[in-house]
């Protein structure tokens, strides 16, 4: 493996609006081109819109979808990629020929459609189905996984995804700033974003703060220096639907580092250059060697009901 310089971008997508961000994709893929990135990712759902699907019933979702790899908006996507000469990133619904909506995110270079995963713990929308295995595949001579948003909070999930050869994992979200059980979660008040510009620093004390980066800076590091591996997070910034998210797109390395990180209060990309040397002087290259399956094989794999349970997305439970 060699040197490879990878961005993050983050962006203020509209709902349901494919050519509007298929066109703002199409410019920070040239950006990050321009950089000398070999690759760019977007976030979940970067192509349709995310948080309004919870209120789309299953024919709409059906419209909302494509399938993979025929839909217009993957062949636009193979457009960009291969005008720009870079590989991109970006998620979106995707439907099959049994009328089941998957959440998808896929990877396209100049030569079309390289890998697509599905997500494991979907949950905006009940007639989203689960996706039911991981994703490795190469770039550039590096071999990558891909989890999205909520996959990333089971750590069994990340640690599966490096064991079967993934040294750069793509995490793209739709996260931060919603309510949650744990202190100090919370939305943030659309007006801050409204009035960014003349009163930032209020903005950026609540993006910045336990209801987002404070929050994330708490577990996403330890993923990547538990399993000595790449994370390369995406997020959106602004208003996503009648949310506003804080962005913070950022690399992080094998040590837990950040290496990059978007911090406009608008769309930006951030490259950094990843090193092969890294994967192996990490801690947590040592400690998978260490590791004793034989004392908790069956522990881990034993039968299990999963109960997922998103807060903000019902409120009147709690």
């Amino acid at each position: 493996m060699e040197r490879l310089k990878i961005a993050t971008a983050q962006f203020e997508n509209r709902s349901g609006d494919k050519t509007y961000n298929l066109s703002i994709i199409e410019s920070l893929s040239r950006d990050a081109a321009n950089e000398g990135a070999k690759a760019v990712a977007f976030h979940e759902c970067s192509i349709t819109g995310y948080t309004f699907a919870r209120h789309l019933s299953k024919e709409q979702m059906l419209d909302l979808a494509e399938f993979i790899p025929e839909g217009d908006s993957i062949k636009r996507l193979a457009e960009i990629a291969k005008e720009q000469d870079i590989a991109i990133l970006a998620g979106l619904f995707e439907k099959d020929k049994e009328d089941k909506v998957y959440k998808a995110y896929i990877c396209v270079n100049k030569d079309g459609l390289v890998a697509k995963f599905r997500k494991l713990h979907p949950f905006i929308n009940p007639h989203i189905t689960p996706g039911n295995e991981y994703c490795v595949f190469e770039l550039e001579g590096w071999k990558c996984g891909i989890l999205i948003c909520y996959d990333n909070n089971i750590i069994e999930n990340v640690r599966a995804t490096n064991l079967l050869g993934a040294d750069i994992i793509f995490t793209p979200h739709v996260t931060m700033c919603t309510p949650s059980t744990r202190p100090g979660a919370g939305f943030v008040d659309p007006k801050l974003w409204e009035n960014r510009e003349n009163d930032p620093t209020s903005l950026r004390l609540e993006f910045d703060g336990m209801k987002g980066r404070d929050w994330l800076m708490k577990w996403l590091p330890a993923r990547a220096y538990d399993n000595a591996v790449y994370i390369i997070f995406s997020n959106p910034i602004g208003m996503e639907d009648d949310q506003l998210k804080n962005g913070c797109s950022m690399i992080i390395d094998p040590y837990g580092d950040v290496i990059a990180e978007c911090r406009k209060l608008g769309n930006e990309i951030q490259t950094a250059i990843i090193t092969p040397e890294k994967l192996v002087n990490a801690g947590g290259y040592r400690y998978k060697k260490a590791r004793r399956p034989d004392l908790y094989r069956d522990i881990i794999g034993q039968p299990h009901t999963p109960d997922q349970k998103v807060v903000w997305l019902n409120p009147g439970e709690d």
